[in-house]
């Protein structure tokens, strides 16, 4: 096939194009927990690395095998690995790299799931995770030491819906010999953390990539951009025996495999001995997804460009939290990171606050009243009571969360519906805070 570098076009081709057998245009379900080999030479060679293919399920298959390289291909990256959930990719991401007694440098901005599992799952298994403020890159410098093993961020993160400087951080984390991983969960097609300098990517392919809310799933990918051997003393994790893998030392055990030393020991390591696999049939369904997405994400962008615009408007909206609505440093990083669109999520704060934002919330009748982001459908909640509830008042609102914010991710629906639904809900804001006085 012709070279493909258009994300419409990758969507729908990249890693499959028929099955060898049947000619199916779609890529079979390999419902089966194990691979005959061809012989005891082929086992051992799959085995050793010294030939890719599947073994078991939970360590790979065919089915989740196309779904890794059509996200390797959209995002520019050299490989990717599917896990069961974004929660798992998150913490792998980490896991990878860091042991107990070690640390990353985390922006505030983050959802509110991911600063639980850091602030204090992993401080269970001994790995410190050192929050800064995302709005000055250095903190990130300052926070660093000696077993500082990465940095994380989120390219949009909700719900402040700041673009994080993704190229500063990079640039900061490069010279040091660590890594940037981000999350582009928010923003997929809209960004390219790779093209900014960013070493691993990671997604909960629940939201956007799959779009329809059927499938729980994550991702990492791994940029292949950046030299672990170089930073050996930064990166032991890489460069030293691993005594869960007799031994083998990554960056020169798959030397042959191409740029793949990360996604290769996350596979071989902490998916084998932790087993968050992601099941074909979900794999399938996310495919499905992806095949949609260009056209999705430009619709969820443009829809919330247009529910931003009108909350701002509304008496009742004291603030409007959107992208597209920013200025100063703020727009000019989205605008330096995000093409096409500023995504689909819109936060806002409404007068009369929590008791305020509960009755907005339950006033709705298109907007599902659900946890999730990045459906197909319009989705709304109030983080306060819900998503970010477990965190304590002041790291709420270090995450930005308020007692009025109420946060959207506007659908695909006719723009007049949404905007028809959220009037009954500002009206029944409205009605609550007349009362009130």
């Amino acid at each position: 096939m012709t070279k493909i570098s258009n994300s419409e076009t990758l969507a729908l081709h990249a890693g499959w194009r028929a099955d060898p057998a049947t000619g199916a245009v779609q890529p079979p379900i390999y419902q089966t927990t194990s691979f005959q080999f061809q012989n005891a030479d082929h086992a051992s060679r799959l085995f050793a690395l010294e030939e890719l293919g599947p073994i078991y399920t939970r360590i790979g298959n065919p089915t989740n095998d196309v779904l890794e390289q059509r996200l390797a291909a959209l995002e520019g990256g050299a490989a990717a690995l599917v896990l069961a959930s974004g929660q798992a990719a998150s913490a792998f991401a980490i896991q990878n790299l860091a042991r107990a007694g070690d640390n990353i440098v985390s922006s505030t901005d983050l959802y509110g799931g991911t600063w639980n599992l850091f602030a204090n799952t992993l401080k269970d298994q001994g790995i410190e995770v050192r929050f800064v403020d995302p709005q000055d890159p250095e903190a990130f410098a300052r926070a660093t030491d000696e077993r500082t093993r990465a940095y994380y961020a989120e390219t949009l993160p909700n719900p402040k819906l700041q673009v994080f400087p993704i190229a500063e951080v990079a640039a900061i984390g490069r010279k040091l010999g660590i890594p940037l991983i981000v999350d582009n969960t928010a923003a997929p097609l809209l960004a390219r953390p790779f093209d900014h300098g960013a070493a691993i990517v990671v997604y909960s392919t629940t939201k956007y990539i799959g779009g329809h809310g059927s499938s729980i799933g994550g991702a990492i990918i791994d940029g292949g951009n950046f030299d672990w051997e170089a930073a050996a003393a930064r990166q032991p994790a890489l460069n030293t025996p691993d005594p869960s893998y007799h031994g083998a030392v990554w960056v020169e055990a798959t030397r042959a495999l191409g740029p793949v030393a990360y996604i290769i020991k996350a596979r071989t390591t902490l998916l084998r001995d932790l087993g968050a696999a992601l099941s074909p049939f979900n794999a399938f369904l996310t495919l499905q997804g992806i095949e949609t997405l260009p056209l999705r994400i430009e619709r969820h962008s443009s829809n919330a460009q247009k529910v931003a615009e009108f909350l701002s408007r509304h008496p009742e909206v004291t603030k409007v939290i959107y992208p597209g609505l920013q200025t100063g440093t703020a727009r000019a990083r989205a605008d330096a990171v995000l093409k096409g669109g500023y995504g689909g999520l819109v936060g806002f704060e409404l007068a009369g606050g929590r008791d305020a934002g509960r009755r907005f919330i339950d006033a709705l009748t298109l907007h599902y009243h659900v946890a999730n982001i990045g459906d197909a459908r319009s989705l709304a909640i109030h983080p306060a009571s819900t998503t970010h509830s477990q965190l304590s008042a002041e790291d709420q609102r270090k995450t930005g969360v308020t007692e009025g914010y109420v946060r959207l991710s506007v659908g695909i629906e006719h723009i007049d519906d949404i905007l028809a639904d959220l009037e009954r809900g500002l009206e029944a804001a409205q009605s609550f805070k007349a009362a009130a006085e």
